[in-house]
């Protein structure tokens, strides 16, 4: 069954959302547009993600529990569709989780009301910073009217993040914000250079230095400068650029 996105409920609803955007907190607006996306459209439910120092995704709203569950469970097996939405900075769609195959860890903590999930990232500066997911209770073929929708409340959530670091407000969404826009690009490069020295595919590669900045107890950024041959932290002097074997996955 495909899925198809009526247009002039599309820009009503974000419409509505943009003009109340900037009249409320970042997190008021964040909840106001996963209700909004699962309500307009009959989603199951929606979910915004966003990425922590420590370079995993995390919950920050959601429509519902399920939708909750879905956003938690990701962020543990570091897979999913919404995972590599962030990671590629692009949509990435699944018609039934459930029977899909690219992300084996992933289907064992999924609730049966999950099936479809489809995810697109938050961009600010041209970077990701998070991402918007949704979910159906039954198997669907997404469409080009499902993504470009997303996209555009993708494209709101930018907006209203953008106003509440413009404002400089102190919250915890938008310290976590300030965050992905700093190191995102040093990020970006420490992925590059070990998709090219080891032949790893992004996933792979981001994974890496998770994985070593969650053994080392530091922020991912940190350990993506040292890779790329920087200096940070009170061990400045030693030279790291190396990851452990183990630490380095399938090759690309």
């Amino acid at each position: 069954m495909a899925v198809h996105i009526d247009e002039e409920a599309l820009r009503s609803s974000l419409q509505r959302l943009r003009e109340a955007a900037f009249d409320a907190d970042v997190v008021g607006v964040l909840k106001r547009t996963v209700d909004a996306v699962r309500d307009v459209f009959g989603y199951g439910g929606a979910g915004i993600m966003f990425i922590t120092e420590s370079g995993y995704l995390a919950y920050v709203a959601a429509s519902d529990e399920v939708g909750r569950q879905l956003e938690e469970a990701q962020a543990s097996v570091g897979q999913g569709p919404c995972y590599e939405s962030y990671v590629y900075a692009r949509e990435v769609v699944s018609g039934d989780v459930h029977a899909d195959g690219r992300w084996p860890d992933l289907r064992a903590r999924l609730s049966a009301e999950v099936r479809a999930v489809a995810g697109v990232p938050v961009l600010l500066g041209g970077s990701p910073v998070g991402t918007l997911n949704v979910y159906r209770g039954e198997p669907v073929e997404w469409d080009t009217s499902d993504v470009n929708a997303l996209t555009a409340y993708g494209a709101l959530i930018a907006e209203a993040l953008a106003a509440a670091l413009a404002a400089q407000q102190h919250s915890a969404v938008a310290d976590q914000l300030q965050y992905a826009l700093d190191y995102r690009v040093v990020i970006e490069r420490a992925v590059g250079y070990l998709m090219g020295t080891h032949r790893l595919d992004a996933v792979t590669a981001f994974d890496a230095l998770r994985k070593q900045a969650r053994d080392s107890r530091r922020r991912v950024a940190d350990v993506a400068a040292k890779v790329l041959g920087g200096t940070t932290g009170p061990d400045s002097d030693e030279r790291v650029g190396d990851l452990r074997p183990s630490d380095l996955g399938r090759p690309a």
